[in-house]
């Protein structure tokens, strides 16, 4: 039976990804025949709970193809902003009129070709009741560090219940839009949508998720992605 909520999602696309040392946004580069931003556009709408979808981009010349390509799969845009949270807020003020409060928004980097299907139905089952919501992400496994202005370790970090915090991240939408407009009104430093619901009090879910959902930052992450992406006979 489908749920009262609608789903919608919010794609950031802002970024210029300067420590991949392109010309090109990592967003906008290729792997296999679609730009990294299609894997992710395809991901999403391949949950048959989404409503719509708002590409948060400044302007690129491969945008128009992208657009006709999903023209009919509901693909809006919004104008990028200063930070990704900017971007992210535009996103929300763009499903004004479509979006009620308690409809659930996921909000997915761009840089993420490689989320799993099953990844995001286990996301979207585990936060079905929940209040709040929540985001998928994987356990810290390494030994974890803190160094100092020259790099210098000052100690060894406990990293009992540290997790890796990935994308999708999914909220309410009057909720969301709301502790996002607060946290950037409060000047507190919004690293992702989860941090502007902490800001708030707020607890979100975390859901375990594999550890292929990779974010693209540096020129290697490409050829891993697409590697990840064959393996999920995706290419």
């Amino acid at each position: 039976m489908k749920s009262a909520q609608a789903y919608w999602a919010i794609i950031p696309a802002a970024g210029l990804g300067r420590r991949m040392g392109s010309s090109v946004p990592k967003q906008f580069l290729a792997i296999g025949r679609k730009t990294v931003l299609e894997h992710c556009l395809e991901s999403l709408w391949k949950l048959p709970e989404l409503s719509g979808m708002v590409l948060v981009s400044h302007g690129h010349p491969a945008l128009a193809c992208i657009q006709e390509r999903f023209r009919n799969h509901r693909l809006m845009r919004a104008d990028g902003g200063e930070k990704r949270c900017h971007s992210v807020l535009n996103g929300l003020h763009a499903l004004s009129g479509q979006a009620h409060a308690d409809d659930w928004v996921l909000v997915h980097d761009a840089a993420r070709p490689c989320v799993r299907q099953h990844d995001l139905r286990v996301l979207i089952n585990a936060l079905a009741g929940h209040e709040v919501g929540g985001l998928l992400g994987t356990r810290v496994h390494d030994t974890m560090k803190r160094i100092d202005a020259q790099r210098l370790v000052q100690e060894t970090v406990e990293r009992r219940g540290l997790w890796h915090a990935h994308t999708p991240q999914v909220f309410r939408y009057g909720l969301l839009k709301q502790c996002l407009e607060q946290a950037l009104k409060d000047g507190y430093e919004v690293t992702d949508e989860a941090s502007a619901m902490e800001h708030a009090g707020y607890h979100p879910l975390m859901v375990e998720c594999h550890p292929d959902n990779i974010k693209i930052t540096r020129p290697e992450d490409l050829e891993l992605a697409e590697f990840y992406l064959q393996q999920q006979g995706r290419l």
